[in-house]
């Protein structure tokens, strides 16, 4: 069953597995966000995965699609789409970005855009006012859940997937050395990594298990990234005891970050390895009783 949402935030949740439930927009996006609610302490977000601005900000970009492609995050939706709760964004960071605080989330310089020009001109007010309020919006549907889940199991996971690129070179160039670009970048920057050394720990070690075209996956702890964005800061912020937000980013070795091309079999392999995750992380949770 799918059920369509009105623009305000959801008041409550029906916690039954696989029903998700949209959050609409007036803009002429269908869908701001999805969730997914299941019956597990483990949530899984792709909150840049999304590629949606609508009509009204299409006209008014002057980035082109490819090189909005180029730096959302696309097919992380597909990694956690094993996780019994998910959250996925499917609004473009180019548009607000979730995982920046609030005063900060709307891409005014090149300097806050990787050198792009994201606007033909500021925004109008209008614009701005819309996507800060999704931003509020979406912040407080997150709490939201996170308030249902712990008092549901006590402790919970939230598994914060993005992905980053290691060709800036260009198409034909080198790509960045690996000592700085593990496959998969752990962020552990905002949490009490001495709290959650169990569960983090375990993460971990079950992503090193695992092997990719012949050769153990290189998984490391803030490499390229230090987990330091507004997700993960927001779960450690209002829940220091309870949340264990781990930010996980994939190296763009599943897709041509130039040409947007995914590899579906290198897909589908990653999203097996984090869902092999899933009850190692729920069991750790339980250790820790």
């Amino acid at each position: 069953m799918w059920r369509t949402g009105p623009v305000r935030p959801l008041r409550a949740f029906q916690w039954i597995a696989n029903k998700p439930i949209f959050n609409n927009t007036s803009n002429g996006s269908s869908a701001g966000w999805t969730i997914k609610l299941g019956a597990s302490p483990v949530i899984g977000t792709a909150i840049h995965s999304g590629c949606d601005v609508g009509p009204v900000c299409q006209s008014l970009l002057s980035i082109s699609n490819a090189d909005r492609l180029r730096e959302e995050d696309p097919f992380t939706e597909q990694f956690i789409a094993d996780f019994p709760t998910q959250l996925i964004v499917h609004r473009s960071r180019f548009q607000v970005d979730l995982n920046r605080a609030r005063e900060a989330a709307i891409y005014l310089s090149p300097d806050q855009s990787w050198g792009l020009n994201v606007w033909r001109e500021p925004p109008a007010e209008k614009i701005v006012n819309e996507s800060l309020a999704f931003h509020d919006a979406f912040y407080a549907e997150l709490k939201r859940v996170l308030v249902d889940v712990e008092k549901r199991y006590g402790r919970f996971v939230l598994v914060d997937v993005h992905s980053y690129n290691h060709r800036r070179e260009g198409p034909q160039g080198a790509p960045a050395s690996q000592d700085g670009a593990p496959d998969i970048n752990i962020g552990t920057f905002s949490m009490d990594r001495e709290r959650w050394a169990p569960v983090v720990d375990a993460f971990i070690e079950a992503l090193r298990g695992q092997r990719l075209d012949g050769e153990p996956i290189d998984v490391r702890e803030n490499v390229s990234f230090q987990g330091e964005g507004e997700q993960t800061r927001f779960v450690h912020a209002n829940f220091p005891q309870t949340g264990c937000a781990i930010a996980v980013e994939f190296k763009k070795i599943f897709m041509d970050e130039w040409s947007g091309d995914p590899d579906w079999s290198a897909i589908e392999r990653l999203r097996a390895m984090l869902a092999s995750t899933v009850p190692v992380l729920a069991e750790a949770l339980r250790a820790m009783r």
